[in-house]
């Protein structure tokens, strides 16, 4: 059964990619499941909140990147790397698991730009000029 706070999530493109599709195969099927979903986009959009739908929206419980930067480093105490674990894995948060794939290119983006910059400055004086030999 989809409930309101699913649809909620729905527009907010916070679910899981698996609900998120299960969820619009039924937006198409069900006429009521629409009308519900146009009704609910209208309260909202009407400034009527509830505590959840303040809380989904403004990401409360997701970390902040820094601290996913500093999951992906592997510094951070236990308790932390736990939480975020289960936000990611369990809880199947989209928008933090976008935030940590593009961390984690930017890490590898870096580490590649560092070693270049290695090999480049261990192979200065070693390097001949043209026309000598």
């Amino acid at each position: 059964m989809i409930t309101d706070p699913m649809l909620l999530a729905y527009i907010d493109e916070s679910l899981p990619s698996d609900v998120m599709s299960r969820i619009e195969t039924e937006l198409r099927n069900d006429e009521g499941l629409r009308q519900k979903l146009t009704q609910l986009i209208g309260q909202r959009d009407s400034g009527v909140h509830s505590v959840g739908d303040i809380w989904r929206r403004h990401r409360l419980s997701c970390p902040t990147r820094e601290e996913l930067g500093s999951f992906l480093l592997g510094a951070m105490m236990d308790e932390q790397a736990d939480y975020i674990k289960f936000h990611l894995e369990q809880i199947g948060c989209r928008f933090c698991q976008s935030n940590l794939d593009d961390l984690s290119e930017s890490h590898h983006r870096d580490a590649v730009i560092a070693r270049r910059k290695k090999y480049f400055q261990s192979s200065v004086g070693r390097l001949r000029p043209e026309g000598r030999g």
